[in-house]
């Protein structure tokens, strides 16, 4: 069958002796690459296929479940659609797929918002039921008191400052955050008072790539950025725009390591024309024979199972 699961054994497609599998990645180890210097990687990953694609570098360091899911895999208009249900589904798909990367997911919009005790309620259900290993939040001291006890129960929490695409509309839009010196402070004094609440890490998205060095030395926390600039402690990506496959708006920070779709789009209009045509399947290289003798007995035999 073509959806037989992949061999645990196969040998590697790149080196005739593969190296041995990375380590599990922990947050101690997320800290040890910050104070080295060496950048972080995370990239976002939406269900088994591309959990695979996240780890099969050892230099993925963390898999995000981003929210943008709800764009990339569910075609909605906006991250503030998906619902906690959804989430857990794409999540534990993830999880079955990822190896040593440190597995992290976005809490959706509405899921951290109303009390404490709800946001507490809902990442205990990524956890449990998802398989997931930290959370991620968007916001700024608001969200202070959540990040503290969600830490104090054991959750790790990334947190999430500059651009929130969860509050696009009331930001009017996807717009750099930080150009002002007032909105600068502002994403500075949200960043302080989240690594005090006890987040082990923080997105820093879309700012000015001064301001992103300048969060990122004033934190003991590694920060990952998003368009901040090459100055943050890691950088990370959504896959499909890493691969080339989003067909949707390009943003400026974004930078195109492979044309998938291109790949992808041929690779249908070949099969399309192929069966058209009739090459496709061949009759002796893709299809299965009878044995001479036993298909003249079925033959003669009629053709109604008698």
């Amino acid at each position: 069958m073509s959806v037989r699961p992949p061999s645990a054994t196969l040998p590697s497609a790149t080196t005739s002796s593969p190296q041995p599998p990375r380590k599990k990645v922990t947050i101690q180890a997320l800290h040890a690459l910050r104070a080295s210097k060496t950048p972080i990687t995370m990239i976002t990953a939406y269900d088994y296929p591309t959990a695979l694609t996240c780890s099969s570098s050892r230099l993925t360091d963390i898999t995000l479940v981003g929210d943008s899911l709800a764009q990339v895999a569910l075609g909605y208009a906006s991250t503030t659609q998906l619902t906690l249900s959804e989430m857990i589904h794409h999540i534990k798909a993830v999880a079955r797929g990822t190896t040593h990367p440190l597995l992290i997911a976005d809490m959706p919009f509405g899921t951290y918002h109303e009390s404490v005790e709800e946001a507490v309620r809902n990442a205990v259900k990524m956890v449990r039921e998802g398989g997931v290993e930290g959370v991620k939040l968007e916001g700024g001291t608001e969200i202070v008191d959540v990040v503290q006890k969600l830490t104090r129960v054991g959750i790790p929490v990334m947190a999430h400052v500059g651009l929130l695409p969860q509050r696009h509309i009331s930001l009017s839009g996807y717009k750099v955050q930080g150009r002002s010196t007032e909105s600068a402070k502002k994403v500075l004094r949200d960043a302080l008072a989240l690594q005090e609440a006890g987040a082990f890490a923080m997105v820093v998205e879309a700012v000015p790539k001064e301001l992103g060095r300048y969060i990122t030395d004033a934190l003991r926390i590694p920060t990952i950025g998003i368009g901040a600039g090459p100055g943050t402690s890691g950088q990370v990506l959504v896959l499909d725009d890493i691969m080339g496959t989003w067909s949707g708006h390009k943003a400026k920070f974004v930078r195109r390591f492979a044309d998938l779709k291109t790949i992808r789009d041929n690779g249908v209009q070949n099969y399309n024309e192929a069966v058209r045509n009739g090459s496709f399947p061949n009759p002796e290289a893709e299809s299965y024979s009878m044995d001479a003798a036993e298909w003249v007995k079925f033959v003669e035999s009629g053709t109604h199972g008698n």
